[in-house]
């Protein structure tokens, strides 16, 4: 027995078998279901010659049988790689290319697109499994290119379904694809064991504590409770596979949807009694406030509304307290690289402006440039960093790797890129990621404290900052902005709340409006686009 994702379900399994573990719509199941459908896609995998080590890709929406999916994958020591659902073909090679994935697991629905690549790529995959759902028109089972193809339900009726696969190590690997905002996506590879540690729950959330046995979390769980999770970002987000581990360690229930509509979380939320709901900051948590603002449902069983890994503005958190005043809202922090880092919770009427102000964990550090640690009061920004169990490095990058995961004075450090700052009170405020820093005059910017502010305009709905290139000042502050019902606030309104907020030079001195703007399926603001669009036409006004 080892601390991995397949031996800590196993033991949820092994004592609560027969709750509901995964639900969606009308469809469910079980522990011991969910083991066994799990169980026969492991062996299926290992039939088409998959082993420990090996790479899987699993390119699906959020869905039941993706997590069945990701189960299988980590029962025979294989390695899945997370595959955004909204690559085109290019994308779509990189990846399949640059992680060396042996079997590809895919949706029925992307069949065209996988067969086009596929059938071009220079790195060869033996396998493909398809889920096919009803609606799909091609479900293209038809073999192509000598790619095997293996109808996912008809490898669960022809497999075996017992639990008998070889023993596990703490060693075994964990890799996430990071979203590519800035550069393609990049594999993070980590022990299973430090993941865990970091990310579900191996450390203690609030204590700190290291959880000292592989079964304390299926304990507890059979010994209390269930408590239901929401996790609504698509899988390929690091937090919501996360959300979903979390719970089946538990013996929780996970409510999995593979579409959001932000009208319908709230229907699911009244039907499946959800207590705690999981977003990416305000691309989802904006939409979602309006619409359960504007409709009636019941959400009596919510207890904690949690966000992560993109800006939670205090305007929108002030809504939800406000809806839920008996829940905790909670602001976290957290990357790729480094798992938790931790978090705060929302108070009404004390939400401050910019990214989150949180409580770290205790190995959450800011460093100055030359690795030496800023200590609480320190009036200077520096780089978020983290220690102890931290990735291996990035799959096929060397050099980022090395950029990346640094030692000083004989300590290991994961470095993602964002600028931090500590407190007096010992508390880490996140500034941003550096590299979208705008300098301006020789002041640096953070473009997410200027788009938490101006997101308190009753008629902003969305917005991206970004610098754009000044004769006299290098760069200026320029906003994109997809305003509500075609409404164009003049750039001194604008202005003029910012100012309310942050220094004057932090102020927007252009914007473009848009109908709406683009962002990663996990809610993370693309920010080359935003710089395109700044560059492709004049402003709709300037200072």
């Amino acid at each position: 027995m080892a601390y991995t994702i397949a031996d800590l379900i196993e033991h949820a399994v092994d004592l609560m078998p027969d709750r509901v573990a995964l639900e969606s719509g009308d469809e469910s199941r079980t522990y011991t279901q969910m083991e066994e459908r799990s169980n026969a896609i492991a062996h299926q995998l290992a039939e088409l010659g998959v082993g420990p080590g090996d790479r899987v890709g699993l390119y699906s929406r959020n869905t039941i049988e993706s997590v069945e999916s990701m189960i299988a994958i980590f029962k025979i020591r294989a390695v899945m790689v997370n595959v955004n659902y909204r690559y085109v073909e290019p994308e779509l090679e990189h990846i399949i290319t640059d992680s060396g994935m042996k079997v590809l697991i895919h949706e029925g629905r992307y069949t065209e697109r996988v067969c086009n690549v596929l059938s071009k790529s220079p790195h060869e995959v033996v396998a493909r499994v398809v889920v096919s759902a009803p609606t799909d028109q091609q479900p293209g089972l038809d073999e192509r290119d000598g790619v095997a193809v293996v109808d996912y339900e008809e490898a669960i009726a022809g497999s075996s379904r017992e639990r008998d696969f070889t023993e596990r190590s703490d060693d075994d690997l964990y890799m996430l694809y990071t979203g590519g905002t800035t550069g393609k996506p990049k594999g993070v590879v980590w022990r299973q064991e430090d993941v865990w540690r970091v990310l579900g729950g191996g450390i203690d959330w609030y204590s700190g504590r290291p959880v000292e046995s592989e079964w304390e979390h299926a304990e507890t769980g059979a010994a209390g409770g269930q408590l239901v999770r929401f996790p609504i970002p698509p899988f390929i987000h690091g937090g919501s596979q996360w959300a979903i581990f979390q719970s089946l360690f538990a013996g929780g229930k996970a409510v999995v949807y593979p579409d959001f509509d932000a009208a319908e979380v709230w229907a699911a939320v009244e039907k499946h009694k959800v207590n705690v709901v999981f977003i990416t900051g305000d691309a989802m948590g904006r939409p979602m406030i309006e619409a359960l603002e504007a409709g009636d449902y019941d959400t009596s069983t919510v207890v904690s509304v949690a966000s992560s890994a993109a800006l939670f503005s205090p305007a929108v958190k002030e809504r939800y307290l406000e809806k839920f005043p008996n829940a905790v809202v909670i602001d976290a922090i957290g990357s790729s690289e480094t798992g938790f880092g931790g978090m705060g919770m929302a108070v009404k009427g004390q939400s401050r402006v910019g990214a989150p102000t949180v409580k770290a964990d205790p190995n959450t550090h800011v460093l100055r440039e030359d690795g030496t640690r800023l200590q609480p009061g320190d009036d200077e920004a520096g780089l978020l960093a983290r220690s102890g169990h931290i990735p291996l490095r990035y799959h096929n990058a060397p050099a980022k790797s090395a950029e990346t995961f640094v030692e000083y004075d004989g300590i290991r450090y994961s470095l993602p890129g964002d600028s931090a700052r500590i407190e007096a009170d010992g508390t880490i405020t996140m500034l941003g990621r550096g590299s979208m820093s705008i300098n301006t005059g020789g002041e640096k910017v953070f473009p997410e404290e200027v788009e938490a502010s101006l997101k308190s305009h009753p008629d902003v709905f969305d917005v991206s900052v970004v610098g754009v290139p000044d004769e006299r000042f290098g760069q200026r502050v320029a906003a994109v902005i997809a305003s509500r019902s075609g409404a164009r606030p003049t750039l001194a309104e604008l202005g003029e709340v910012v100012r309310s907020d942050l220094a004057g030079y932090k102020v927007p001195r252009s914007v473009w409006f848009v109908d709406e703007l683009k962002r990663s399926p996990a809610g993370k603001p693309d920010y080359r686009w935003a710089a395109e669009v700044a560059s492709d036409r004049q402003p709709d006004e300037a200072l």
